[in-house]
């Protein structure tokens, strides 16, 4: 099974907006296209969604451009690293993206990880981080922690300036 763990894209703060709501600025919307890019590069291409239901989370998975089925859970939206993996151990897709907020999915990338990559911004998850995982088990409710394999790392400005 292969996970895909990404954090929305950089939102806009200029607006004085609800959270929930706020958008993508003009660098989070080109971050989302060029992960989107990245993702069907690599071939890791999702045939599952697990969406957060905010703004943001809702505009970098559109501009990601990916064609698997979409669930939209509202629970996604800042949630703790133990109730995204219970949401996880409920997916039923083979690869499947979790497209999140901080501090929840950073804290879940590093719960699963059997080793931490070694890029430096694994750490502090910035917008737009993705972490590309696979787990050797048959389905996800058999998902425990510290079992990931951490094949692929990558933030949106490594990839703009390539």
């Amino acid at each position: 099974m292969r996970l895909i763990l990404m954090r929305h894209t950089k939102s806009d703060w200029s607006l004085d907006e609800e959270d929930h709501a706020r958008a993508l600025n003009p660098r989070g919307e080109a971050s989302a296209r060029i992960l989107g890019e990245w993702l069907r590069a690599e071939n890791y291409l999702p045939d599952q969604v697990l969406c957060s239901t905010s703004a943001r989370t809702r505009q970098t998975l559109s501009l990601l451009q990916l064609s698997a089925p979409v669930q939209f859970e509202r629970e996604l939206y800042l949630a703790s690293p133990e109730l995204l993996l219970e949401i996880l151990r409920g997916a039923t897709g083979r690869v499947v993206l979790m497209l999140g907020h901080n501090p929840g999915i950073a804290a879940l990338a590093a719960m699963l990880a059997s080793v931490y990559p070694s890029h430096i911004r694994f750490r502090d998850y910035p917008t737009g981080a993705t972490t590309i995982m696979d787990f050797d088990i048959p389905k996800w409710a058999d998902l425990v922690p510290g079992t990931g394999n951490a094949r692929d790392f990558v933030i949106p400005r490594e990839l703009m300036s390539v």
